[in-house]
């Protein structure tokens, strides 16, 4: 897989950049998730090319777990620096992989939204992983509209950015209307990236009616379990208290798509409400082991969301760097 960039890079790294390397790629097997996930955070904050070589490496490490993996290619494409798109490009080729890893693999490279990875993409769109046959597709679509002046007129992004992800679709302008946007979103026989337009219209809007029709959109598809993993990463986003009880049906629902209920999971500890402690904690020893991870990484968001820590994320002691408040 991806080149040992730890062993030629060492020398050269600053403090910090050693010790969270250190900890994200944990050759001794003994640091917890959920601290690898702060240290991941944190590199993934410091968006230097030192944080992309560190990452991709950890993306390459086969035997890592695959909710680790696959945060680990979410930062990449958040990230934005084309250094890592080797990394990505064979990280959505491993067939050993977890379908969740090769799908933030395809979708982040359509995050990078260079026309060079658009070959790439186009091997997997009929693929026999759906996940990542449809995340091509998707992907594709937004390189397009990105590279299109004649698509951004005929429906363009919102001027404001609401949220600070670089999202597989941006939000459709094209109505304001909840029931017409919702409409879009349930409607199977309308192709994904026009559903995912609107399903990040809705969040954007943010309304307890845009929260339920998201929630109606997550229970009620039997087409994609892309879709309605989107929708939880989505509600993780928004912190609203109204998808708690859709979140924690899915969450229960052990015949639901393992990378659904991750979603659930994580949304919510992000919500955070009281009662969401109690519910994660259900979950715990899940014999799915995305889902148990998730919900162990989930309680440590959730004590963070409520402990009033200024950001999820680890400042080594070695060097005080400022990093940026990480959205959970």
């Amino acid at each position: 897989m991806v080149n040992t960039f730890i062993e030629k890079t060492t020398q050269g790294w600053a403090p910090t950049h050693a010790k969270l390397a250190e900890m994200v790629l944990d050759e001794s097997g003994t640091v917890p998730l959920s601290q690898r996930y702060r240290a991941l955070f944190s590199l993934k904050n410091l968006n230097d090319d030192a944080a992309v070589e560190i990452i991709s490496q950890s993306l390459g490490k086969k035997n890592d777990s695959e909710l680790f993996k696959h945060e680990v290619a979410y930062c990449l494409g958040q990230m934005g620096n084309k250094v890592a798109i080797p990394a990505l490009v064979e990280a959505m080729a491993e067939v050993s992989y977890h379908d969740m890893v090769r799908h933030e693999a395809a979708e982040s490279l359509g995050a990078m939204s260079d026309l060079s990875v658009i070959p790439e993409l186009e091997k997997y769109v009929n693929d026999a992983c759906k996940p990542l046959a449809e995340t091509c597709v998707i992907a594709l679509e937004k390189i397009r509209y990105d590279h299109s002046a004649e698509a951004q007129l005929a429906d363009p992004r919102p001027k404001d950015a609401v949220y600070a992800s670089i999202d597989p679709a941006p939000a459709t302008t094209s109505t304001k209307s909840v029931a017409e946007l919702r409409s879009t979103l349930c409607d199977a026989n309308v192709g994904l990236w026009k559903r995912y337009r609107a399903m990040f219209a809705l969040r954007d809007i943010g309304t307890e009616e845009a929260v339920l029709a998201l929630c109606e959109g997550m229970e009620t598809d039997r087409t994609s379990a892309l879709f309605r993993h989107e929708i939880g990463f989505i509600f993780g986003e928004m912190q609203h208290p109204a998808s708690v009880p859709a979140l924690a049906r899915i969450l229960a629902n052990e015949k639901e798509d393992a990378m659904v209920r991750h979603e659930a999971a994580e949304a919510l500890g992000s919500v955070a409400t009281p009662e969401v402690n109690d519910i994660l904690a259900k979950f715990i020893a899940d014999p799915e082991p995305i889902v148990r991870d998730s919900c162990l990484v989930a309680l440590d968001m959730f004590e963070h969301e409520t402990s009033g820590e200024f950001q999820y994320a680890i400042i080594p002691e070695a060097e005080t760097v400022e990093v940026a408040k990480v959205e959970a």
